[in-house]
């Protein structure tokens, strides 16, 4: 699954360090400072409404979009601060794609839904889109379902179908790292297991960063796991701890850590 023409120099490598994200006067986190591997699944863990999300979206810059939003702290991406003034949040997001909770291919066919992203980056010659198509669907998993009817509109596809489309979609583009918020929470076991297969199989080329209510599913595919807590409403969700998802998930360093993951609380 590696890829020779990939720069491996980009790793996909992020250090996060006294991170918050405010909206207006409300600080929704404080003080998160972590290191995010290359080449690995990172899962983001906790309950309902302690930040995974919020922390999800400062890595590509997503809280822009947000008006009241600001982030603090600093965030590197192999070593390059993506809040600096001379990093262009378009250039940010093909570096570090994003896939959703619910599927979203865009309303055209699944051939031009891949080919979307290298288009947009000047890539025209039919035999060159056809060589990414391939290859990214061959990536997430889909290629053999659907590669002799690639003019077949994305919207009749199914579910798992469409959120693995979505896959190909962001790897089109050769990013170092792929974020995905809960991308199996709408699907159903059988769509679920293809897609954990999917991104176990990414790992090896890309860096996943994946916030996920499932601990089994965190268990299952994740490399490490980072553990984010709100203990009140009144205060900001933090980071409780970070490390190997295996001693996690037998030997967490945390009380609070041990009680979430064994279900007494969340």
């Amino acid at each position: 699954m590696t890829d020779p023409g990939h720069d491996k120099a980009r790793g996909g490598s992020f250090d996060l360090k006294d991170v918050s994200v405010t909206y207006g006067n409300e600080t929704a986190v404080a003080g998160v400072t972590m290191h995010i591997r290359p080449r690995a699944v990172t899962a983001l863990i906790g309950p309902s409404g302690c930040g995974k999300s919020t922390l999800l979206r400062c890595l590509n810059r997503m809280n822009d979009e947000i008006s009241s939003a600001v982030v603090g702290g600093t965030i590197t991406l192999d070593g390059r601060d993506i809040y600096a003034k001379d990093m262009d949040p378009v250039e940010l997001r093909t570096r570090v794609g994003q896939v959703f909770q619910k599927p979203n291919p865009f309303p055209m066919t699944i051939y031009d839904n891949v080919a979307y992203g290298p288009r947009t980056q000047g890539i025209r010659k039919r035999s060159q889109l056809d060589e990414v198509v391939e290859k990214s669907l061959v990536r997430a998993a889909l290629w053999g379902e659907v590669k002799k009817d690639l003019k077949k509109h994305a919207f009749e596809l199914s579910g798992g179908q469409q959120q693995r489309l979505c896959i190909a979609r962001a790897l089109a583009t050769q990013p170092d790292v792929i974020l995905m918020d809960e991308p199996a929470s709408s699907l159903d076991p059988i769509s679920t297991q293809q897609v954990e297969d999917t991104i176990a199989e990414l790992k090896s080329f890309v860096t996943v960063v994946i916030v996920t209510h499932n601990m089994q599913q965190a268990a299952r595919i994740s490399d490490e796991t980072a553990f984010m807590l709100r203990e009140t409403m009144d205060e900001p969700a933090f980071l409780v701890e970070v490390g190997e998802t295996r001693v996690m998930f037998t030997n967490p360093g945390d009380k609070r850590t041990e009680a979430y993951i064994t279900g007494r609380f969340g």
